[in-house]
């Protein structure tokens, strides 16, 4: 995408053209004809911004405007013949606009460079990616929020190590996920507030001596400011190393919650029925539904953390300004883009149809001694014992249940009591798992009223 490539339209010393090889390595419009509606949306407010400061007549700037706008219904209907004798993006389209428009498409390049047209027009596409995500993210947290709702009070087994440690609800473990990606979508939205400024008028790495105006062209095109530092401006990359760093934490979110669904849909776990829409039989087992569109899930992270550190070693060792090293930053952020969007996607349709199970949520949950926690805390509330002893009682009456094979409700009071004296009859008060989740009171606990409170938090925030 520099200007120092090589190209037999140029004439002169590259007038014997590229051998295969070269023209192979060299050409980048088998990918970058992606950015074919930001190439003319940019070029568009360039010819604008030459006709206002006089730098081009208005007659030809009307005429490639108006060329840019033919060449933009060819792409999008098909019918344009992609060259890659021509490289990439930006001539292809100047190379069309010359046949249909003639000598006044030479005049559009004036006072700019491909340096800063390809950094343009990435930028513009990367803030597009980054509102397709954030739609994304709001539509999954959307349907989480549907299934908190559903299951503000249903209680299931928490856990850590992935061994039961205390009930929660089933509501809290949605809304936990919603919380996670609304830190992804505020990355997003950090990362385009940060990148949202324009390379536009910066030409090759120098600026230009034409009295052009980049305040214009950067209103126009909706970022907020023209880049101040012209050698920056064609060099940086940054947009996209911000875009691939937030994709690749909120795929390693997906894929968290994607390996819960693995589990939670086994025939072991049986908390959640997958939609048939988002699995798939086994071609030898009948009995089979494999939670496929999951595991998918749960892959793309290596993709689009491939992207990422693809795209940061391309870029650590680059001089100031322009290298040709940087044609390598777009189709692993094409890529990353494209899967993170169809993660999104497929994660929020499992979201939406999947049918949780209470009976085995509510099964689980009192299995595995998970009140142990609330009977500790009920002994150091009631009896004022220290909660280093309150520990090692409950330890000891975890041990009993264990041995007769019982849970701890089921300890008779006498039992409890031949452990620690001052046990009472209330102790069984706290050792239901709904006593135990409704006693969760504090700010982001898992007590339904609480869990309640924070689904109307962010159905405010998303509305």
């Amino acid at each position: 995408m520099s200007d120092t490539g090589s190209n037999a339209m140029w004439g002169g010393r590259f007038a014997a053209g590229p051998d295969a090889i070269m023209e192979a390595i060299n050409a980048s419009i088998g990918f970058d004809k992606r950015l074919a509606k930001q190439d003319i949306e940019g070029s568009r407010a360039h010819a604008a911004m030459l006709a206002a400061t006089g730098i081009l007549r208005d007659s030809d700037a009307e005429a490639i405007r108006e060329g840019l706008l033919t060449v933009l219904s060819e792409i999008e209907g098909g019918t344009f013949q992609f060259s890659t004798a021509l490289e990439d993006i930006h001539m292809n389209v100047e190379a069309r606009l010359k046949e249909l428009l003639g000598d006044p498409a030479g005049r559009l390049h004036t006072a700019r460079s491909r340096n800063d047209q390809v950094a343009t027009d990435f930028r513009l596409w990367v803030r597009d990616q980054i509102d397709a995500a954030i739609s994304g993210l709001e539509a999954l947290q959307r349907a989480l929020l549907a299934q908190a709702e559903a299951g503000a009070d249903w209680v299931m087994p928490g856990f850590t190590h992935l061994q039961t440690a205390q009930p929660v609800t089933w509501g809290h473990h949605m809304m936990a996920y919603v919380e996670m990606f609304g830190r992804d979508a505020g990355r997003f939205r950090d990362a385009r507030t940060r990148m949202n400024e324009c390379p536009l008028g910066a030409a090759a790495l120098a600026g230009t001596s034409f009295p052009i105006d980049r305040h214009m062209t950067a209103e126009a095109l909706g970022f907020d400011a023209p880049c101040a530092n012209s050698l920056d401006a064609v060099s940086d990359r940054d947009f996209a190393l911000e875009f691939l760093s937030s994709a690749t934490i909120c795929a390693m979110h997906l894929s968290r919650f994607a390996e819960e669904l693995v589990i939670w849909s086994s025939a072991q776990f049986r908390f959640v029925a997958l939609s048939d829409r988002f699995s798939t039989g086994s071609s030898i087992m009948p009995q089979k539904k494999n939670p496929d569109a999951a595991e998918l899930i749960r892959a793309k992270i290596g993709r689009i953390l491939g992207a990422n550190v693809a795209l940061l070693t391309v870029m650590k060792g680059l001089p100031l300004a322009y290298s040709k090293d940087m044609q390598e930053d777009k189709e692993q952020v094409f890529d990353a883009a494209d899967n993170l969007m169809l993660a999104l996607a497929a994660m929020e349709g499992m979201v939406s149809d999947m049918t949780a199970n209470r009976p085995a949520l509510e099964a689980a949950a009192a299995s595995g001694f998970s009140t142990a926690t609330d009977l500790a805390d009920w002994l150091v509330r009631e009896l004022d014992m220290p909660f280093r002893d309150a520990h090692h009682v409950t330890g000891a009456l975890v041990k009993l249940a264990e041995d007769k094979g019982c849970d701890l409700p089921d300890l008779t009071l006498e039992e409890m009591q031949g452990v620690s004296a001052g046990i009472t009859e209330g102790v069984f008060d706290v050792l239901g798992v709904h006593n135990s989740v409704a006693s969760r009171m504090s700010y982001g606990g898992t007590a339904p009223e609480q869990v309640r409170a924070q689904i109307a938090r962010w159905k405010e925030k998303l509305a």
